[in-house]
């Protein structure tokens, strides 16, 4: 917690803007995508205003993008801790998780304002927003305990990392619906544990979309199976990472 506290103070100090931050990336995004995919490329939306249906997505990927790029790195970032105290290497890569989930919530709280700019009724599926960032939190920080273990043996990691994050955007329906896969392939989406979750949060701000339950099932099993994965890794090589670092 107080390293999360330490980053967020140093992130907003002697910032013009502040927390607006949070809220100017996902809206310019928006607005880019808008553009070029809806009006120029005529990218569908499942009959969604493309605004709503991108920021809705864009909202949790550029929290797991951040902190996915942020855990990974954040072993090295803090070498100097590292080798001169003992704690809990995790808390490490697990408070770069969670120090983006501040910019989550402002960027959360715009989306309402949009969905009401464009007619949209507020349902009880909206307290579900909230309750699927756990799983995304979850899956943010298994990736970054993998990266950032990983990072501290092969420094290569922190070149190739971006490179994984933006062909990930490409591989998640953030820009594009699912519906536009066609069905044979439509399996291989789920394998990406963002797929289901995506849909999902986008699903729980449209009344007139549901929640595909046996897809978010898949990608919070293939979540739990990541975080499982990361977790290991981590403890493993916890141990060297003084050594080497």
């Amino acid at each position: 917690w107080h390293m999360v506290i330490r980053h967020l103070r140093g992130q907003y100090k002697q910032s013009v803007l502040g927390a607006l931050w949070a809220v100017i990336q996902p809206f310019c995004t928006m607005v880019v995508f808008t553009l070029f995919f809806n009006k120029l490329a005529k990218m569908p939306s499942d009959g969604i205003p493309y605004p709503i249906f991108s920021f809705s997505a864009l909202v949790p990927w550029i929290y797991f993008s951040g902190a996915i790029l942020q855990s990974g790195q954040s072993l090295v970032a803090n070498s100097e801790l590292i080798t001169k105290v003992y704690f809990p290497r995790v808390t490490i890569p697990a408070a770069g998780a969670m120090r983006g989930l501040v910019d989550f919530s402002v960027a959360s709280v715009v989306l309402l304002v949009m969905l009401a700019y464009y007619g949209f009724e507020f349902q009880w599926s909206l307290l579900l927003w909230p309750l699927l960032a756990v799983p995304l939190v979850a899956l943010a920080i298994g990736v970054g305990m993998f990266f950032a273990a990983l990072n501290v043996r092969y420094r290569d990691v922190q070149h190739v990392l971006p490179f994984i994050v933006q062909l990930w955007l490409f591989a998640s329906p953030i820009i594009y619906p699912t519906s536009m896969i066609p069905e044979k392939w439509r399996f291989l989406m789920l394998l990406n544990p963002l797929t289901g979750l995506i849909d999902a949060f986008r699903a729980s701000v449209i009344p007139s979309r549901s929640i595909d339950l046996s897809s978010l099932g898949v990608s919070i099993a293939t979540i739990m199976v990541v975080f499982t994965i990361g977790a290991v890794y981590f403890h493993k090589t916890a141990r060297k990472f003084a050594d080497i670092v």
